[in-house]
């Protein structure tokens, strides 16, 4: 499928609201339990979107619009939501991922991108000359991805208590 800009956008407003759904008023078994050493729980997954709306997309989206900048795409800490929101309360990220890609959705609204605009290059620190059309693909995958993380790390709270069932349940295994 080859992006559009209205198609993306209409799953980049429903992940924070997904999140929401998913996630808000659960106790913290739920929402602070990962797959183990080296990975994130839903809580850390929801700081990391936050980081994400404030440090890539946007700001990224600038380079390859402004002429003026330099074409070097700035690079992007992973880890440093993780510190940076560490016991601050769920509903407080989901809020504030919220608010966040309401201001980067109405921003992106207000550049009218054509074809031209998409096929701008930057350049990206590990992948070298990307495409804006690729940046927006990733945004989206990005989220929907982190959708599918979310609701791996609850599903396999339920590893052992399925029983038999696992063998149907491909989630388990991921």
């Amino acid at each position: 499928m080859n992006l559009e800009i209205p198609n993306a956008v209409q799953v980049l407003e429903r992940g924070p609201q997904a999140l929401r759904a998913l996630l808000a008023g659960l106790p913290a078994e739920w929402t602070d339990a990962d797959e183990g050493p080296g990975t994130w729980s839903p809580r850390q997954v929801v700081a990391h979107l936050i980081h994400a709306e404030e440090q890539t997309w946007v700001p990224r989206v600038r380079v390859f619009l402004d002429q003026s900048l330099s074409r070097a795409l700035p690079t992007f800490d992973q880890a440093a939501p993780v510190e940076r929101f560490a016991g601050a309360p769920l509903e407080q990220l989901l809020d504030e991922f919220i608010r966040l890609r309401g201001e980067s959705l109405a921003a992106l609204s207000t550049w009218r991108l054509g074809d031209a605009e998409l096929a701008a290059t930057a350049i990206h620190p590990a992948f070298g000359e990307v495409t804006l059309r690729q940046l927006l693909a990733a945004w989206v995958a990005h989220d929907l991805a982190h959708l599918a993380q979310v609701s791996r790390v609850m599903a396999k709270q339920y590893r052992h208590a399925v029983g038999p069932w696992h063998a149907f349940l491909s989630i388990m295994n991921r």
